[in-house]
């Protein structure tokens, strides 16, 4: 059942925002805005930003204010990351151009330092979408601008215990590449973005662009001192991705394609995809189409689950693939448009979607479709992903609220 929905005033989180120079209201969260789950000094933390311009800091056992919102000047639509080394950090990015590292230590959030993608080498716009990660002191952010930012943090505390963070900026490389812009020709060349967050396997990251261009950035210069930041890997999977790639224990990445550009390309690779990065000049392991025209392909970042990677696509569909060969083990039928990222815990498979319908299913043996545990209806369209943590689910809604999901 419900336990608590934020804000507890019923005042939705909305506010106005221009698309394409046309402004309208927007409200709750959206593709981007999943939750981040935390324990800090006995209580469970629960952050994110929304449309209404604002980063709330919520207690997850009474979906109430810890401290006030952070307030940005536009959509708060990024993904909020947790500092994962335990300092009272938050990166997160917003349509007011800004990406911001933000403290909480005290009494209110503050920013610490940001990056403005308002360039002049910028090839899309200034919004941020993606998660950040943060390594061993380094941050690393695309940015809508189809620039990858990797800086150095130098996190430290003063003298009177407060947080700080003195950031450099120690590489800046593009989303894009001359033979891709050819590639896209007329289908909107410069709509190259980096909206999807990134992935690391070993020294490499990896990052796709909304051109569906997958690359590779071997970054161990940053670790030994020698040599600079350098590309090892391309592949160019034919369309715009929103879906953040999934590497396995052996390095396979699992790359996500939208059906937007709905090029040749796209329909050769398919739209779910396995690559081995180990073999770059053929990287391609399988690819399955899972084309239903226009506005399908799959938003949502893909599960690994046993010998199974679980994909849900737009139009409403769950695909298990064998992990090995790519074959359809089984598929679900949600009958909703579909945003948000599937999760398995405990066996169990989750799942919202656009009807605002959250589902459990009991997962057991990977060869035949799951059963239906239970149903939740939370009243409005999900397209964040939920969080999950200690049996409660964390997600938020387009209708202006923030729930909270779980047992008495």
């Amino acid at each position: 059942k419900v336990l608590w929905r934020y804000p507890a005033n019923g005042v939705k989180m909305c506010g106005p925002s221009a698309e394409y120079g046309i402004t309208r209201v927007w409200c709750g969260t959206g593709w981007t805005g999943q939750p981040a789950v935390f324990e800090r000094k006995g209580r469970t933390w629960v952050v994110f930003g929304a449309y209404d311009y604002k980063i709330h800091f919520v207690d997850a056992a009474t979906g109430l204010d810890i401290i006030a919102p952070f307030q940005t000047g536009d959509l708060a639509k990024g993904t909020v990351t947790v500092d994962p080394d335990g300092y009272p950090l938050i990166y997160e990015g917003s349509r007011d151009n800004k990406f911001r590292v933000i403290s909480f230590d005290g009494a209110e959030a503050k920013e610490l330092w940001s990056i403005d993608g308002h360039t002049n080498d910028g090839m899309h716009n200034d919004d941020w979408d993606a998660a950040a990660l943060v390594i061993n002191d380094y941050l690393i952010e695309g940015g809508e601008n189809s620039w990858l930012h990797i800086a150095k943090l130098n996190r430290a505390y003063a003298a009177d215990g407060a947080v700080t963070v003195n950031p450099s900026m120690v590489a800046r490389v593009q989303g894009w590449d001359a033979q891709l812009i050819h590639d896209l020709g007329q289908q909107d060349p410069r709509r190259v973005s980096l909206e999807s967050s990134v992935v690391m396997s070993g020294d490499i990251v990896y990052v796709n662009s909304s051109g569906g261009l997958v690359q590779g950035w071997d970054l161990s210069s940053l670790r030994t001192g020698v040599g600079e930041v350098h590309r090892v890997f391309r592949f160019w999977t034919g369309d715009d991705s929103d879906s953040t790639i999934v590497a396995d224990r052996q390095g396979f990445l699992y790359v996500g394609v939208e059906v937007d550009r709905n090029t040749k390309r796209s329909r050769e690779m398919g739209q779910l995809l396995k690559l081995d990065p180990s073999k770059p000049d053929d990287p391609l392991v399988w690819g399955v189409d899972v084309y239903r025209g226009p506005e399908s392909g799959t938003w949502s970042t893909p599960v690994l689950y046993k010998d199974v990677v679980i994909w849900t696509t737009k139009p409403g569909r769950i695909y298990a693939l064998d992990r090995v060969s790519g074959a359809t083990r089984w598929t679900l039928e949600i009958n909703s448009f579909t945003l948000s990222s599937p999760s398995v815990i405990d066996d169990t498979l989750l799942q919202a979607d656009g009807a605002g319908v959250i589902r459990a299913w009991e997962m057991h043996d990977t060869d035949v479709p799951p059963t239906l545990k239970w149903k939740i209806d939370i009243g409005s369209n999900v397209e964040s992903s939920m969080s999950i943590w200690k049996g409660r689910i964390y997600v938020g809604t387009r209708e202006g609220f923030e729930f909270c999901v779980g047992d008495a």
